[in-house]
């Protein structure tokens, strides 16, 4: 649901797409907005208030004391403002919550952005995790999943520069720049003994959050890649078209959406659930939960299938608890990222430009299942081609026979899924293999070696591509649109 100080959701500007794991928005300007009543349990606890609460003498004394001492008696001159901070991401830090943050003014306005679907960097969404960065979820199209980043990856290091022991909003620092930059990333991936390394040249990312299709087949197919302000009505007019042309059933893929605007999601979700249906439930602090219902729409007469994978979190988990539990769709893919808790933006209550987004409450399933570091489990479950989720290949020396290393490994499962059949996937570079890469070779019109350069390389990582892109290859959506296509 947002995102936090910690987890200064990499989006925006850093490096990575912040995106708004889903739930709210700025509280003090768009919960005001929420005229039908959606969210409102979510709306009281975000404007809450305890006269009671705050600082008490005692505690206020000791504050200024720390302060004073610090500006008089430190052995270096210090910016007060940059102390004051300090001490407002220590209170937030406190929480001990990945989701609740506080973030300074140019932070907090790339935040801002970022809701609206705009923003620099490389195109995926971060958290901590155990004191790691973890990746949610790259963004489709970005960067961060051209090179291969994936869901659950821990970033280790960028540019050289060590990530441990660094907050999310210090991490993100490290990761942003310029567009047209190089960030060469180290990141850990289960089942890896080694780090792997990937390089990425930041850019814009400016997300279209909708696309739709109709198949020949009468199916028609609604990728939704994050839920930003504008996607419940682009996903409206997407979902006209695709009825107006017929379609015979639905698949709605969310895979690697890291979430976004709770009242969004909840605009899309009912649009297919039968009225006065539950599309999401939120429980405060005291236990006390409130359900959302489906207003002003109907459950669809025609199969609908929901495909989630693990960089599926939040608002993507909404969405896909919704229509398996109170609507009867069908989830299928891999089990999601499992974020079950909602956050509210504060952007006026500090004065200066800054934010606290916080975590002020759980969303619940429809049946009353809290999904948090769980993830909503698939009806059917598919796991995605070893292509889709290879490390990329990243060469500084060329790669030579008899020898044992990741990027061997890369590349054997790079050729075996390609059908050039090395014979072993696991990472010794040894006569099958140098048969397959000559073969390779020869069929792409380069010297004939029998090693991998950085031109067979990058003909290899560019046929890896080509062949992710030829939907006929994914698995996990020929599942989902057989399913559809069978009711």
């Amino acid at each position: 649901m947002y995102f936090k100080g910690r987890t200064v959701f990499a989006f925006v500007m850093l490096t990575m797409i912040a995106s708004v794991l889903v739930t709210m928005t700025m509280a003090d300007q768009w919960m005001k907005g929420d005229k039908r009543g959606q969210a409102s349990l979510v709306s009281a606890a975000a404007r809450e208030e305890d006269s009671s609460k705050g600082l008490n003498a005692d505690e206020l004394s000791k504050l200024n004391a720390v302060l004073q001492l610090i500006e008089t008696k430190y052995y270096e001159d210090v910016e007060r403002k940059e102390v004051l901070d300090g001490a407002v991401s220590g209170m937030m830090g406190a929480l001990d919550d990945p989701y609740s943050v506080y973030m300074e003014k140019d932070v907090a306005q790339q935040f801002s952005e970022s809701i609206e679907g705009s923003f620099t960097g490389i195109g995926a969404e971060v958290t901590t995790e155990n004191g790691e960065i973890i990746i949610v979820a790259p963004i489709k199209g970005s960067p961060a999943e051209r090179s291969g980043l994936l869901s659950k990856d821990i970033l280790k290091s960028v540019n050289g520069e060590s990530l441990e022991g660094l907050t999310l909003q210090e991490a993100v620092g490290k990761i942003r720049g310029p567009k047209g930059t190089k960030a060469k990333i180290i990141v850990q991936r289960s089942g890896f003994a080694e780090p792997i390394q990937l390089v990425l040249i930041r850019d814009d990312i400016d997300v279209e959050t909708v696309y739709g299709t109709l198949r020949s087949d009468g199916v028609g197919v609604i990728e939704i890649r994050q839920f930003s302000l504008n996607t419940a009505k682009r996903f409206k007019e997407e979902l006209v078209k695709l009825e107006q042309q017929g379609m015979k059933g639905l698949v709605l893929d969310v895979r690697n959406n890291p979430g976004g605007v709770l009242p969004v999601v909840i605009d899309i979700s009912q649009l297919m659930m039968k009225e006065g249906s539950t599309v999401v439930q939120v429980e405060d602090r005291k236990g006390n939960r409130e359900k959302t219902l489906a207003k002003g729409g109907e459950q669809k007469s025609y199969p609908i299938a929901v495909l989630t994978n693990k960089g599926s979190a939040s608002a993507s988990e909404i969405l896909a608890g919704a229509l398996q539990e109170a609507a009867g769709a069908k989830v299928i893919g891999e089990k999601s990222f499992g974020k079950g808790t909602v956050q509210v933006s504060y952007n006026k209550a500090l004065g200066d430009g800054s934010l606290v987004k916080m975590t002020i409450a759980k969303w619940l399933t429809p049946k009353g299942n809290w999904i948090h570091k769980e993830g909503i489990v698939p009806n059917q479950l598919v796991a995605p081609p070893d292509l889709f989720t290879v490390a990329r290949l990243s060469l500084e020396k060329t790669l030579k026979p008899d020898s044992l290393s990741p990027q061997v490994r890369s590349a054997q499962i790079m050729l075996h899924g390609l059908g050039y059949e090395p014979k072993r996937e696991d990472g010794y570079y040894g006569t099958e293999t140098v048969a397959a890469v000559k073969k390779f070779q020869a069929q792409n019109s380069l010297p004939v070696t029998g090693e991998i350069d950085v031109k067979t390389a990058q003909t290899l990582e560019q046929s890896v591509i080509k062949w992710i892109q030829n939907k006929e290859n994914d698995i996990q959506l020929l599942e989902a649109i057989k399913y559809v296509g069978r009711k």
